[in-house]
């Protein structure tokens, strides 16, 4: 055969494939148009929004999921640390119940012998049986009602129970005696200042009852306000002055119980108490000014502004010369002083004095 026969052949085989391709193609494109329909080029905004409503929600769900998980295992977690402990209880109380039984079963039954026994145990060692028996929530209480921290680091119930005991021991035995001071009539409560050098303890007596009076009747006229004023800033500042004042006042009480408050800070004071009693609350201040403060002039800035020394000057320095100290240096003069001025304020207010002068500022 020559080259165009063959060629012709090949031509007539490539007309007879092509209409065959194309109508299945065109059979392929009619069936997938049937089943889908092409994808769109745009999109409408609400369509859009749609969409993200649809995700966010389903991301919503997803977080409730989780948190719900979450929050059942936590449930789960600490049901099962409420049983441990509940578990742990019961069998500290169960020891305790079996460390009781042995030691009645070793005094022969006797439990009378049994609790004495152990008693004194417990007050040496803290081991006694009311101790050995004492569930934690009663010792952190009695813990608490005296002040102390319930638990220390690393310290265990045995532990915490010889602590209370040793508290309680030393809290016994440091409370001091409760001294109730005589009863006085108004005319025996007055001061006579001759008595201050004469007869210096009934002066230490009077002074005692005139301030525990005062303080009685300032704690007297604050419960009596109303609630409205109690509750108000002024009048929880004033509850706390009256607090402060008493507990000031502690240390001079216990001077007057021993009869050893100094002979300086005696007079003066019986002497604040007198012109107090007579209600002349202007002297009052006066002395109590003269035993806070003194007479001597005060370095007040600059003491030497020349080659001249100012007159007076030598007394700035003189008491520290002497080798005495001021009576405001110490602490717990300066707190009983300042709750005495307080009394002398409120004494103006609850008995004040027929001459307005009389008044202090």
């Amino acid at each position: 055969m020559d080259f165009a026969s063959i060629l012709s052949s090949e031509i007539n085989k490539k007309r007879k494939t092509i209409p065959s391709t194309s109508a299945s193609s065109e059979a392929e494109g009619t069936t997938s148009a049937s089943t889908s329909p092409p994808p769109k080029k745009y999109l409408k905004r609400s369509e859009l929004e749609a969409q993200r409503a649809a995700a966010y929600l389903a991301e919503q769900q997803r977080i409730e999921r989780e948190r719900q998980e979450k929050a059942a295992k936590k449930r789960a977690a600490e049901a099962e640390a409420a049983a441990e402990a509940e578990r742990t209880k019961q069998k500290r109380l169960k020891l305790a119940e079996e460390r009781r039984a042995r030691l009645e079963a070793q005094n022969g039954g006797k439990k009378k012998d049994a609790e004495d026994e152990t008693g004194k145990a417990g007050d040496e060692g803290g081991k006694n049986d009311e101790g050995e028996s004492m569930t934690e929530e009663d010792a952190i209480k009695r813990l608490r009602e005296l002040g102390l921290p319930a638990t220390l680091f690393g310290e265990s119930q045995v532990s915490r129970v010889k602590r209370l005991r040793r508290e309680e021991r030393k809290h016994s035995s440091a409370t001091p005696p409760i001294t109730v001071a005589p009863s006085l009539t108004e005319e025996e409560m007055k001061i006579d200042l001759e008595d201050v050098t004469a007869n210096p303890e009934k002066v230490y007596t009077q002074l005692d009852v005139w301030f525990r009076l005062v303080l009685k009747e300032w704690k007297r006229a604050l419960d009596g306000r109303p609630d409205s004023i109690k509750q108000s800033l002024q009048g929880r500042k004033a509850a706390d002055a009256m607090r402060q004042a008493d507990e000031y006042m502690k240390p001079l009480f216990d001077h007057f119980r021993k009869r050893d408050l100094q002979e300086v800070v005696f007079e003066k004071v019986s002497e604040i108490v007198v012109e107090a009693q007579k209600r002349r609350y202007v002297k009052a201040n006066d002395v109590y000014l003269r035993l806070s403060i003194g007479n001597a002039a005060w370095p007040i800035g600059v003491t030497m502004v020349g080659i001249h020394e100012r007159s007076a000057r030598e007394k700035l320095h003189e008491n520290r010369k002497e080798g005495g100290a001021h009576i405001m240096s110490d602490e717990v003069t300066r707190k009983f002083l300042q709750s005495i001025k307080r009394c002398l304020s409120f004494c103006q207010t609850r008995w004040p004095p027929e001459d307005p002068l009389q008044l202090m500022g």
